[in-house]
């Protein structure tokens, strides 16, 4: 069990924040299934503070999802102090740091991991957030800039000491980006070396790789990322209920996040951006690419039920 703030968690594996996936009806299916805490897709302090639309979608959420929290990003303390102060007032139960994005759009202009380079001000960033907002304050890094540079020890203490109350280790390097594999073993250092909950990120996409993170790390939480895309049962799984997801209970869960995604951003504007997700869904399936090219070009609820009744009419005509 974590204490984040009031906060008990009691089940293991969160859903990690992921741009242009996250959005709050994949968080609220994932929720259902068992995810421990779900984070917003990265918000702009900038933009947020100069009240942007787009960045403004980005903030909406539901009781379904908690615990849930805002994910920011930025390299400055009075803007990004401003920020968490805005989204405190949409009653968040935390607000996390981006500490870890490797994109050159993020890093190229000193917010994400860049801020391994700058120790100082990533501390400085924890400090001026925890005196703005009265809720727990969490941050996502990395274990370094490159090989060269294991910084994250020291960045984690560094946090640690302006008052962080939990990290999430991304186990790779930034110039690493998402290959190779996670170094597991430099995760359970930081772990060691400090005194707040620690989440694992990178790797985990069973029980059984969620129990060698958790055992050799010594981590109290694991994240789960792209092993939850098309598969948020996941969670189920590493609550330790038996992931028995039959193939119609997949396409059920796409039409109820289909519904989930038109009612918060209208069909339209929810199908186009649901589209990035349904290709997932139809993995494994035996003739599956003439399905993963139609899920690219769905307009409405319509198409999908479509869609998803002829698969389930083709996964049971295979497995006759």
């Amino acid at each position: 069990m974590v204490q984040l703030g009031k906060i008990k968690i009691e089940k293991p594996a969160v859903l990690a924040p992921m741009a242009g996936f996250t959005s709050s009806a994949f968080r609220q299916i994932c929720s259902e299934f068992g995810a421990a805490f779900t984070v917003s897709e990265m918000i702009s302090a900038k933009a947020l503070c100069f009240q942007d639309k787009k960045t403004n979608a980005l903030i909406k959420f539901c009781d379904a999802e908690r615990p849930f929290g805002f994910q920011l990003f930025g390299s400055e303390c009075d803007t990004l102090s401003e920020a968490a102060r805005i989204l405190e007032s949409y009653n968040p139960d935390f607000i996390d740091i981006n500490m870890g994005c490797p994109v050159p759009k993020i890093a190229g202009n000193g917010c994400g991991s860049h801020l391994l380079k700058t120790p100082k001000l990533a501390g400085d960033l924890v400090y001026a957030v925890k005196k703005a907002v009265n809720i727990p304050v969490t941050a996502k890094i990395r274990i370094g800039w490159d090989e060269n540079s294991l910084s994250g020890i020291d960045f984690a203490k560094r946090l640690c000491d302006n008052g962080v109350d939990l990290i999430s280790v991304h186990g790779r390097t930034r110039e690493q980006m998402y290959k190779p594999t996670v170094n597991i073993d430099y995760i359970g250092e930081i772990k060691r070396a400090v005194s707040v909950p620690i989440v694992a990120n990178g790797d985990v996409d069973s029980l059984d790789s969620m129990k060698e993170m958790l055992n050799r790390t010594g981590c109290d939480l694991v994240m789960i990322g792209r092993a939850a895309l098309g598969n948020p049962f996941i969670f189920r799984e590493l609550c330790g209920q038996k992931q028995d997801i039959s193939f119609k209970q997949k396409m059920d869960t796409v039409i109820r996040l289909a519904e989930l995604e038109s009612k918060n951003k209208g069909e339209h504007l929810g199908i186009l951006e649901l589209r990035r997700h349904l290709p997932f869904f139809f993995k494994g399936l035996r003739g599956a690419a003439e399905f993963r090219r139609r899920a690219t070009s769905v307009n409405s609820i319509d198409d999908i039920i479509l869609l998803t009744k002829e698969a389930q009419m083709h996964f049971e005509e295979e497995n006759k």
